[in-house]
Formats: C-alpha cells, sequence, structure tokens
C-alpha cells in the first residue's frame, strides 16, 4: 500500500482525512500537522524516507516542500480556486450584515486568485487591495499590510491565506477571514492524487534491462600475462555486477566478450541508478576500459531488451561513456541523475515539424536534442561553439546542421560574436 504524507493545519488535515475514507484500501495517509508555516521544512525532511508521496493542503506548503526536496515523489497539494475566496467573501458579508466594498486580501504570487473571482460575479465590484507574496514571506508583513489599511480606513475587513494573520488581526478589531479549501476541492484532488499513483505503479513494475559492455575486452584479453589472469579478472567483474543484481532484485547473465545483462523492474532499477554508477566506476578502474551501459523499459522482456541495445548503442557513440536509458515510449535520457541529465522524445506527431526536419534532412532525434539542450540551459540565443561543447559533436557537423535547420525555419542568426583572437565573428542563432 502507497504511503502518503498528508502535510498541512490540523483543521484542513482533519477534514481531507474525513474525505479520504473511500481510498483508504489504497492509500495509507500519514497525518504531518503543523501549526506555523515555518515547520513544513523539517517536517518533510525528516519523514521524506518513509513515503511514497505527498499531498499538501494548499499551494504554500507544497511550494516550500519542492524547495526544500527537488524529490521525484509525487507531490500534489489542494489548490486555491475561487470557491475558497466567495466562501470567506460570503462570511464576510453575512457576518458584517452588509455588501463589503472595500476590502484587502493576500495571495500567492502563483496563483492570484481575487482578480478571477470578482470578475466572474454580475455585480458592483469591491475595491481591492492585494498583496502578493512568495513562499518564504513574513507573516507579520502580511499582518502590517493589512493593519495600514485599515487604519487608513480603506477596508472594512481583510481576507488572508494565514489563520495566524488573521488570528492577528481580529485582535485589532478587524473584521479577517481564512480563506479555506473546499469539499469540492478536497475531493479532485484526491482522485488526481490516486490517479498518480497507480501511473507511478505500473511504471514501476515495467520491465527494465541493463546491459553493460566492457569495452575493447579482446585487448584486454590479450594483455593479460596468463589465461589465469584472465579468468581472474572476469570473476572480480562478475563479483561486482551479482552485487548489483542482487541490489536492484535483478537476474544477472553473461553475454560473453565483456558484456552481461542484468533484468528487473524499471523501479528498482531507477532508484539504484548511483549504485550503477559507482559499480561502473569500479569496473573501469578494474578492466582499465571503458564502460559503456544501456538501459531499455518496456511492458514485455522483448520491447525492453530492443531499448536497451539502442541505449547501449547511443552510449558508445559518446565520447564519456555516460548512461543511456531509453524509454517505452522511446524518449531518451542522457545521464540520468546528473545535473547534466538531458532528456529527450525521438518522436514527433507534429506534421508540419516533421515535413520541415524531412526537407532540411534533419533528423527528429537531432532536432529533439538540440531543443532539450536549449531549453536546460535556458539559452535564448546560442552559437555553434555552445552545441558543440555540450552535444559532443565537431563545430563543423554543428554549423551544417544548424544551417539545415535555418533553411527550414526552425532556426534562424539573429547575430554575431566578435572573437576574441583573430578570425571570423561567430554568428547567433535562436531556434523559432
Amino acid at each position: 500500500m502507497y504511503k502518503i504524507g498528508l502535510v498541512g493545519l490540523k483543521t484542513s488535515v482533519e477534514q481531507i482525512l474525513n474525505l479520504a475514507e473511500e481510498y483508504k484500501h489504497e492509500l495509507e495517509f500519514i497525518s504531518l500537522p503543523y501549526e506555523k508555516i515555518e515547520e513544513v521544512e523539517n517536517i518533510v525532511k525528516e519523514h521524506k524516507p518513509y513515503v511514497h508521496a505527498w499531498l499538501f493542503s494548499g499551494p504554500i506548503p507544497y511550494e516550500i516542500a519542492k524547495k526544500t526536496l527537488g524529490t521525484d515523489k509525487i507531490m500534489v497539494h489542494v489548490p486555491a480556486t475561487e470557491s475558497g475566496f466567495y466562501k470567506s467573501f460570503l462570511e464576510m458579508i453575512y457576518e458584517q450584515g452588509k455588501i463589503i466594498e472595500h476590502l484587502s486580501i493576500d495571495t500567492m504570487s502563483s496563483n492570484n486568485i481575487s482578480e478571477e473571482a470578482l470578475s466572474q460575479l454580475n455585480i458592483k465590484t469591491p475595491k481591492v487591495y492585494t498583496k502578493v507574496f512568495e513562499s518564504d514571506v513574513d507573516t507579520n508583513e502580511l499582518v502590517h499590510f493589512h493593519l495600514n489599511l485599515w487604519n487608513k480606513g480603506r477596508t472594512e475587513g481583510a481576507l488572508s491565506c494565514f489563520p495566524s494573520v488573521c488570528e492577528a488581526l481580529r485582535e485589532y478589531g478587524i473584521p479577517s477571514y481564512r480563506m479555506s479549501i473546499s469539499k469540492m476541492e478536497v475531493r479532485q484532488t484526491l482522485r488526481i492524487l490516486s490517479e498518480k499513483v497507480k501511473t507511478s505503479y505500473f511504471k514501476d513494475t515495467q520491465i527494465g534491462v541493463e546491459i553493460i559492455e566492457v569495452e575493447y575486452f579482446n585487448k584486454v584479453a590479450e594483455e593479460m600475462k596468463t589465461p589465469y589472469h584472465l579468468q581472474y579478472l572476469e570473476l572480480r567483474l562478475k563479483e561486482m555486477l551479482i552485487q548489483l543484481g542482487e541490489k536492484i532484485n535483478g537476474s544477472f547473465s553473461e553475454k560473453g566478450n565483456g558484456r552481461y545483462m542484468i533484468f528487473s523492474s524499471r523501479g528498482a532499477i531507477e532508484r539504484e541508478i548511483i549504485t550503477l554508477e559507482d559499480t561502473i566506476q569500479k569496473l573501469a578502474f578494474e578492466a582499465d576500459t571503458t564502460v559503456a551501459v544501456g538501459i531499455g523499459f518496456g511492458e514485455t522482456a522483448y520491447s525492453a531488451e530492443i531499448n536497451a541495445f539502442r541505449a547501449i548503442q547511443h552510449s558508445k557513440e559518446m565520447k564519456k561513456r555516460e548512461i543511456v536509458i531509453i524509454q517505452d515510449d522511446g524518449k531518451i535520457i542522457e545521464s540520468p541523475g546528473k545535473k547534466k541529465e538531458l532528456q529527450y522524445d525521438t518522436r514527433t506527431h507534429n506534421k508540419p515539424l516533421i515535413e520541415k526536419l524531412k526537407n532540411g534532412n534533419v533528423s527528429v532525434k537531432t532536432y529533439k536534442k538540440i531543443s532539450a539542450l536549449v531549453q536546460r540551459m535556458g539559452w535564448s540565443d546560442f552559437t555553434t561553439k555552445d552545441l558543440a561543447t555540450h552535444l559532443e559533436m565537431t563545430e563543423r557537423n554543428v554549423r551544417r546542421i544548424v544551417a539545415d535547420m535555418c533553411e527550414v525555419d526552425l532556426a534562424q542568426c539573429v547575430g554575431e560574436e566578435a572573437q576574441a583572437t583573430r578570425g571570423r565573428p561567430s554568428k547567433i542563432y535562436r531556434l523559432l
């Protein structure tokens, strides 16, 4: 059963748990309430090893946790929508016994709902003073924002995302109401969470194949002093790989001439990428040669093995022999788990793009890789030297590819960059 870390204020956590009863046979919710928003960081750090996914009562703890964890685990939150605004706004009107024409509101920068909510009301729109904040906001700052407007006579009440802000304002005699979550939003979020968990489970249980090849094995064998030295080397290599297979609950087999294969599940392989990297380094050191690794995922053993063979060929084309993964949907992942990880598709259903690539004699794989690199690096524009450095290609080859892309309006030259030394200036390009 999947364990879900449920993080939020105590009242919100209790509300979510009451509505989560129908999921009790598939999801186990671990209640992790907080009193102050500052507690969220420590809560998620402490419980990270014990949960499979996270559910947050709102966007504020979600954003804090996302910054703190940097995790690939499932993370969802109950969104702040118009219904939360309407609920608190109606409560304010009812308790005050009048139509509110001036109010102050605080909201996250990523989710300013007051304007959208008010624009949908077919009534005279009240004057709203909005304070937009980030996830690391000091709540005292929000209190002063609302208080200053009240003292100047500009507002008749306040709406806040924080209970502590509402409590502080009420002590000053200011009508203040918290924009809380609604049952409808909670139910929708629970459905999304359930679907994501199911998808993650099926992905985890896909078949995964690792092909590990100690390169130039014939040359390594020739340099051994005696056949016994070669046999001892093979035994040491196999011991390391058997330990890796045990770690990922896999089935190990030797294919001969320095090539080995391990069958396991996708989830186990993805969780032990670091272990695989350590094993590769040890193999390379022991055999004094390079080691290529290709990983394939698929619905069947056959499709996973085919993808693994494609992946290892891709790895052998790279100068530094990085790990390459090819997923069941054809997506390629180079250097998984590292800062320089690069993901790109090898397929497209965009007919105009296919036609342009065909006319420009550029492969889908090459175009997608360049596009993914530009996006990952955050380049608004680039030179062919920039691409050549990161793609491990010659600058001459990159110039040809970019020129072909310009011919079919997939890229354009937007300027030139003067060289520090003698020579022609480098052209600057931008993807279209």
